[in-house]
């Protein structure tokens, strides 16, 4: 296998036992969207899982202590003074830079990534399509796109599970317990089903209930992106491997023509 490796330029996938790496055509807007959205969602996005994951923790670093999402909160209601207060701008010129550059950087990467994947395609090289080690078993299969997204919506990350992305599954469900504690949003909701809106308004933590949207909706967008490019890629192997050993080599429309008629 490491000599087929060595021989293939490029290959469209990767299985291992922690899951499923695919190159595929992306929107580069789409992608730089999900940046903007979240620095790091982008990269994740593209299988830049090193990168992703350090955008995303350095996001919760430095918004945490320059304040951005109290101030985001005081500008939503016309209180622009608060805003002004509670930034940090020592935390805050940190902070400019780096979600520009991660708004940039993903979008390069969306468009070089397309242009490789083109190649790839053309080449269509084979690759391994089961995994088994001691801990794990992953193989290449088809799966229903709105189960995975069904299940995100449920509890972020387990559609990433379903679809055997265990290490973005494991880090977003990690992410979430974390927020959702943090932001203490179950208390709110708590008070809120009681009729004590104020003390609900009063328990909620809002710096961290603003990374709540983008991590749901995220987890779902990427389960469901995920399964749909997976069962293209199966059905894409499972053509290359049934023309390759199945299909004569001088086999012909007219042939199949014929071979009806009889």
């Amino acid at each position: 296998m490491e000599s087929h490796r060595n021989r293939t330029r490029r290959y469209q996938a990767y299985v291992s036992s922690l899951g499923t790496t695919q190159i595929h055509l992306r929107s580069p807007l789409i992608i730089a969207w999900w940046s903007a959205a979240l620095p790091g969602f982008g990269h994740l996005l593209l299988s830049k899982y090193i990168r992703g994951f350090v955008l995303v923790f350095w996001e919760f670093i430095i918004n945490t202590n320059a304040n951005i999402n109290n101030a985001m909160i005081y500008s939503f209601t016309g209180h622009f003074e608060l805003a002004k207060l509670a930034l940090d701008t020592k935390w805050m010129l940190l902070y400019i830079p780096v979600y520009l550059y991660a708004i940039w950087d993903s979008y390069r990467t969306a468009v070089d990534l397309n242009k490789i994947y083109i190649l790839a395609k053309n080449e269509n090289h084979s690759f391994a399509i089961f995994q088994i080690t001691g801990f794990e078993i992953n193989y290449l299969d088809k799966r229903k796109p709105w189960v995975a997204a069904m299940w995100s919506a449920f509890m972020p990350g387990t559609g990433q599970l379903y679809i055997h992305r265990i290490i973005i599954a494991f880090v977003m469900m990690i992410w979430w317990i974390f927020n959702i504690y943090s932001s203490r949003i179950l208390e709110g909701v708590y008070f809120l089903t009681l009729g004590k809106l104020n003390e609900a308004n009063h328990i909620l933590r809002s710096e961290w209930f603003l990374y709540l949207p983008s991590l749901y909706f995220f987890s779902i967008y990427d389960a469901y992106v995920n399964t749909v490019e997976n069962n293209k890629l199966f059905d894409n192997e499972q053509k290359t491997f049934l023309k390759k050993h199945f299909q004569k080599a001088h086999w012909m429309l007219q042939d199949m023509i014929a071979f009806k008629n009889r």
